[in-house]
């Protein structure tokens, strides 16, 4: 079941939280949506739930526009917001069966157990969800989410504010969910994304700034080569950028630079032959791999 954004704006006001923005999402895949904060992120899910209207463009869900056919959308997506609105004063069954009774399950009471027994809250669902602890109010919202069976799941910041045990736990339960149903999460923690997500989209300032698999965007063959290199003395940036390859050298004023070249070519040869015709010595050469996070922080910085 496959999810289109063509051409997707979001004005509020004079501000725009979407501008233009377009992608594909195809069954069976955790997919990470990411950005800074500001970006767009939960406006977009909002609008992919019917929540919100879009300004211009359009959204469908097995081919179902998301306004248009709204009813028909919500019964085959489960939304966690990023606030995890829930009604403390109920009891964990309690709530999963009214929920469950929204939306009219034959089966209701069974799938109630399911859902309990599937999230992990077997232990607490006796009580209030007032009383429940941050990680399993988040358990009790993947429930909710989860009841009706749907085919898409999105999750907004489903692991924040969460203990490092129930992160663990939550983002097991979300491996396991996603081999089963197409999930759509936002998070900030770049572990995450590398552990969980076959596929990252990266929104910066409204706009898509990328659309990749994990593996790719974190492949070497298609990011610049960074090295850090420290000479005994000074040289001039002019002498490094001469180097075939190297574009940028930026030096901390401690005899220290950071080169950027192209990945296919290893300069490291270079620098050594040039720092011999120069007389230094070169007390440390390192190169870095750009992670994750830092290929985020490149493409969002402002």
């Amino acid at each position: 079941m496959s999810s289109v954004v063509t051409n997707i704006t979001k004005n509020y006001g004079e501000q725009k939280a979407l501008d233009d923005v377009s992608f594909a999402i195809q069954p069976g895949n955790i997919v990470g949506l990411l950005g800074p904060n500001g970006a767009g992120k939960s406006t977009m899910m909002k609008i992919l739930t019917g929540f919100i209207p879009a300004t211009s463009g359009t959204a469908t869900i097995n081919g179902m526009d998301v306004l248009e056919e709204s009813l028909a959308v919500r019964r085959l997506v489960g939304y966690l917001p990023e606030n995890n609105p829930l009604y403390h004063e109920m009891y964990v069954k309690e709530y999963l069966e009214f929920v469950a009774g929204i939306y009219h399950l034959k089966n209701k009471k069974a799938r109630v157990d399911e859902m309990i027994e599937l999230t992990g809250i077997v232990p607490e669902y006796r009580k209030r969800i007032g009383a429940l602890s941050k990680g399993y109010r988040q358990r009790v919202g993947l429930a909710q989410a989860l009841i009706h069976d749907p085919e898409i799941l999105i999750l907004d910041e489903p692991t924040s504010g969460l203990d490092p045990n129930q992160l663990l736990e939550i983002r097991q339960l979300i491996q396991q969910i996603g081999s089963r149903k197409t999930v759509m999460l936002s998070t900030h923690i770049m572990q995450e994304v590398t552990q969980l997500c076959q596929r990252v989209i990266i929104i910066n300032n409204g706009k898509i700034v990328a659309d990749d698999t994990t593996a790719n965007l974190q492949n070497p063959e298609k990011v610049e080569q960074v090295l850090v290199i420290e000479f005994d003395k000074p040289i001039a940036a002019e002498k490094l950028l001469k180097i075939d390859g190297i574009h940028k050298a930026e030096s901390d004023g401690l005899n220290r630079w950071v080169i950027t070249s192209t990945a296919s070519h290893d300069v490291r040869p270079d620098l050594f032959q040039l720092a011999v015709r120069e007389q230094l010595t070169v007390l440390s050469l390192q190169k870095r791999d750009d992670s994750l996070e830092q290929i985020f922080q490149s493409l969002t910085k402002n």
